[in-house]
Order: structure tokens, then C-alpha cells, then sequence
């Protein structure tokens, strides 16, 4: 049984910094979020791989506590980055996170994909951690959403478990007419996908 000292310890935030992007970034986390002691792999090998430019308007798809999305919105400090996961939990600790770094063009906000973005949004980068658990239905819109949402040459990129791979490049092919992989590691795959 746990004692009342070791109960108030887990309900304290977890904090810890990371270097993403070559940058040292803030977080605080809780249990019962993504990955919440360290910053996972899959999230590690998506941000080694992708190409972002000062002025990006980004989009962080599930983005749990935010590290994705505030490495995005430090790397591209004149656009402006939005974070979305259905995890009001996860968004909570992701606007946290965004003012501990001080990433003020950067919000986080409570959307299952993109039910809750504006219409007429419009972004040069969507990024993902794509969850092993995803569903194809699930994935189908949230592919083909992200392809209507893109401007013409924005990119889309998605890290998925291996597993995955070449179902990710089917669809892709499918929703975006092109694939592109750009690192396969021992667990994780890097996609690219762009709009034209």
C-alpha cells in the first residue's frame, strides 16, 4: 500500500528538459499521458527528419504535452503553431508547456483531428505521432483532412511503429499522390507526404 507521502509525489508534475531540434526545451507531464517521464523514439526520429522554415503556420496532430508542436513553434518563430489532441489533459500540460518556453505563437487546443480547426485554416506543415491503435477510419480522415488542410506545397510528416510502413505509404500514395520515406528505424518509420 502507498503511503500518503508517496500518493502526493505521483500527483506532482513530472518535469524534465530535452534537446529537440537543438533545442533545450521545458516540460511537465502526468501519468496517464504519452510517454510522460521522457520524450519518446518515434517523436525523436520525426523531429531529426523533418525540414521547416522560419515563417511555417504548423499543425501538431495528437500532440500530447507538446513536444513535437513547441519544437515546431521554436524552429519556425514567425508562423504560428497550433496543437490539438482529445485529451483535454494532454492540452492542458500543452498550453502549460507552451508558456514555461515561452513559445507565444504557439496554443493548444482540444480537437479529435480537426473538428474543432477553423475551415479556412491553413498550414505548410502538419506533424505526427501517428498511435499504433489509430484505426483505419480514423486515419482516412485524418489523412485526407490534413491533405485539404495543407497549402499547395505543404508537407505532411508522420512517424509510425514499422508495422505500419507499408500501409502508410499505400495510403499516402492514395490521398497525396506521393511518398516519401525518409527514415526507417528499429522501431519507428519517418513519412513525408506532399501537397501539390
Amino acid at each position: 500500500m502507498l503511503t500518503p507521502e508517496q500518493l502526493a509525489g505521483l500527483r506532482r508534475d513530472i518535469q524534465f528538459s530535452a534537446q529537440l531540434g537543438g533545442r533545450t526545451l521545458e516540460f511537465r507531464s502526468t501519468w496517464g499521458l504519452f510517454s510522460p517521464r521522457e520524450i519518446d523514439e518515434g517523436t525523436r526520429l520525426l523531429l531529426d527528419h523533418l525540414h521547416i522554415e522560419p515563417g511555417d503556420d504548423c499543425l501538431d496532430l495528437g500532440c500530447g504535452y507538446g513536444p513535437i508542436g513547441l519544437t515546431l513553434a521554436a524552429l519556425a518563430p514567425l508562423g504560428r503553431t497550433l496543437l490539438v489532441d482529445k485529451d483535454f489533459v494532454a492540452v492542458d500540460y500543452a498550453n502549460r508547456n507552451a508558456r514555461l518556453n515561452r513559445l507565444d505563437n504557439a496554443e493548444a487546443r482540444l480537437s479529435n483531428g480537426f473538428d474543432q480547426i477553423e475551415p479556412e485554416r491553413r498550414f505548410d506543415l502538419i506533424a505526427s505521432n501517428v498511435p499504433a491503435k489509430v484505426g483505419k477510419e480514423l486515419l482516412a480522415l485524418l489523412l485526407h483532412d490534413a491533405h485539404a488542410r495543407l497549402r499547395p506545397g505543404g508537407r505532411l510528416y508522420l512517424v509510425t511503429i514499422n508495422g505500419l510502413r507499408q500501409y502508410m505509404k499505400r495510403n499516402l500514395n492514395e490521398v497525396f499522390g506521393n511518398y516519401d520515406k525518409l527514415k526507417q528505424g528499429a522501431h519507428y518509420t519517418v513519412a513525408l507526404a506532399r501537397r501539390s
